[in-house]
């Protein structure tokens, strides 16, 4: 019997104690954690080890070593993606039969793979958002230099984000780098997301869980359109006379409302100093998540820190504090606001939404709930109301973790 072998960040001696030794497909159901998930080429399994969720997909050496090192190099440019944790190989049977190799992701708590998402909710909007969401990862990376190769919503997770998704890449075997995409290969990648997203909404619609009346031609096309306007903003050039210099910093708060940062520009005149020339230089996605992250230390998703640091600036409006310092506006609001709310949730109920997200939904609830009575509804009351009458009844989407393995079926490639 060949040697098993565990390429790992971070090794840990758990992963001996499970089956290597048997085919994915026939690992033993309470060893197994169901989670909801799309359709995938091959055999996945998710299990608990050492108290977290990893996905386990069985795949060959060469491809699970090279979508691991794929993986790691999207997490240092902060691309939104699985974490890789390992690839195992040298697996064989008892009887001295070879066996596929594994690679090891982290679970992405709080997702849902699409599937999971329209079981919950069916109305054609929903696959809007989730698109718009795609238009963002897509475009973030591209811009990245990523030619993706397989762009679908199967190979996609979404997690919620203040009414609208963020999208992680999951699976990238099909992807390359390069340190500038051609137009054919982004051009490639657009056609083939149209295509297979439009199947994708057929099959949903098929099975009862997207809307019959709804064109899934339209919506896929609705892709192309979003991804297009996107990308102009972030890289067209842009010409104005030299008396028009405000469009500069304009410009820069087009880019920002987007979620996007500026890291520079690039800033051309005609030879008579008549015409200004403009274009970004460096983009970086997560302008609203990193000024939340360094005013309050809240980590959260782009929408999400849009919903917060607008709270944080009406409070700042209504405690008359728009000439103190922002960091100190920000760390009382984060007391004051932000974490008697998220600690009102019962310990029983805290893996249903994370903070950022119950926060957000309770900013929609106390609006709802003001708007009906007529009057200011306060935190307490509103906090107490959506528990009580919203919460309670959501699922758990930290992991979504159940008991009901029969719901986990074999996908083979």
């Amino acid at each position: 019997m060949a040697p098993l072998e565990i390429t790992a960040s971070r090794a840990d001696p758990a992963l001996l104690d499970l089956p290597w030794e048997k085919p994915l497909e026939q690992w033993p159901e309470e060893i197994l954690a169901a989670l909801p998930r799309g359709i995938s080429r091959h055999v996945v399994r998710f299990v608990r080890v050492s108290g977290r969720v990893l996905a386990i997909k069985e795949i060959s050496h060469t491809l699970a070593q090279r979508e691991y090192e794929t993986l790691k190099v999207l997490g240092r440019m902060d691309v939104p993606a699985v974490e890789p944790f390992a690839v195992v190989s040298g697996r064989s049977t008892p009887e001295g039969e070879p066996l596929d190799a594994v690679l090891i992701t982290r679970h992405l708590q709080f997702s849902l793979p699409y599937r999971g998402v329209f079981s919950q909710v069916s109305r054609q909007d929903t696959a809007h958002r989730l698109l718009d969401a795609l238009a963002v990862l897509l475009v973030r990376l591209h811009l990245n230099g990523f030619y993706w190769g397989d762009v679908s919503l199967s190979n996609t997770l979404f997690r919620r984000d203040a009414g609208a998704f963020a999208a992680y890449l999951v699976d990238v075997e099909t992807g390359s780098l390069h340190e500038q995409l051609t137009t054919g290969q982004r051009q490639y990648d657009l056609d083939l997301a149209r295509t297979n997203i439009i199947g994708e909404l057929m099959d949903l619609q098929a099975g009862e869980m997207f809307d019959p009346e709804a064109d899934p031609v339209e919506v896929g096309d609705d892709l192309i359109s979003r991804y297009e306007e996107l990308w102009d903003a972030l890289t067209s050039r842009e010409r104005f006379s030299a008396d028009e210099r405000w469009r500069v910093s304009e410009r820069i708060e087009k880019l920002n409302a987007l979620g996007f940062d500026v890291g520079e520009l690039e800033i051309t005149t005609d030879l008579d100093g008549t015409t200004l020339s403009i274009m970004p230089k460096v983009v970086d996605a997560g302008h609203h998540a990193r000024r939340l992250m360094r005013l309050t230390g809240i980590d959260a998703q782009e929408n999400q820190a849009r919903r917060l640091l607008n709270d944080l600036d009406q409070y700042r409006a209504d405690t008359e504090q728009q000439l103190e310092d922002e960091e100190f506006v920000a760390h009382e609001w984060l007391k004051q606001q932000y974490e008697p709310v998220v600690r009102a949730v019962p310990r029983s109920m805290r893996s249903k939404l994370e903070p950022p997200e119950f926060f957000h939904e309770v900013l929609e609830h106390k609006w709802f709930l003001s708007e009906q009575s007529g009057h200011d509804v306060s935190f307490d009351e509103t906090v107490r109301h959506y528990i009580l009458n919203v919460l309670i009844h959501r699922p758990d989407e930290k992991s979504l973790v159940t008991t009901e393995t029969s719901a986990l079926p074999i996908f083979n490639s």
